[in-house]
């Protein structure tokens, strides 16, 4: 297994992935809208100052993370597209992708990631909290999507302090 920065000819490679991962809770992938950025991610994270990595095993994706900054809120980045493959869930893999995250962040001057999750998202959940993110227990509805979602709010602040 090798982390390294996303390239051009992983695209659908990081598509089939996230799909996968999404058909585990009854949804698919949506080019149209919410998953667009994943058409073009250079143009969507690189050009915009954020990374966006695969967990490349020989060739196959088996895990993604981004990071981005947040232009109108100076110092805060937020996480996108954290996802891992069902038989690589459960190892080092996933604290790998977010500890990769958190480092860019921090070597990149931000002082807070901010991200939202899908509720149906338990595990993951479970997941963040080792890694000491909080949440406000704010929640929204999505409607840009195959069907409405709802998702949970996540923050951390890198710098002392709360």
């Amino acid at each position: 297994m090798k982390l390294r920065p996303f390239q051009p000819q992983d695209k659908d490679g990081v598509i089939a992935l996230i799909d996968e991962v999404l058909r585990e809770y009854g949804d698919k992938v949506f080019l149209e809208d919410v998953d667009k950025d994943l058409l073009d991610i250079d143009v969507h994270f690189d050009a915009k100052g954020g990374a966006f990595v695969v967990l490349d095993n020989n060739g196959e994706i088996v895990g993604t993370h981004a990071v981005l900054p947040l232009p109108e809120r100076p110092g805060v980045a937020i996480f996108r597209r954290l996802y891992l493959s069902r038989n690589c869930r459960g190892k080092d893999y996933g604290s790998q992708l977010m500890q990769w995250a958190l480092d860019w962040a921090r070597e990149n001057g931000f002082a807070r990631v901010e991200f939202w999750s899908d509720k149906r998202f338990h595990r993951a959940h479970r997941f963040f909290a080792r890694f000491h993110f909080k949440t406000t227990g704010e929640e929204r509805v999505m409607n840009d999507s195959w069907a409405p979602y709802e998702e949970k709010f996540f923050y951390q602040n890198l710098t002392d302090g709360d």
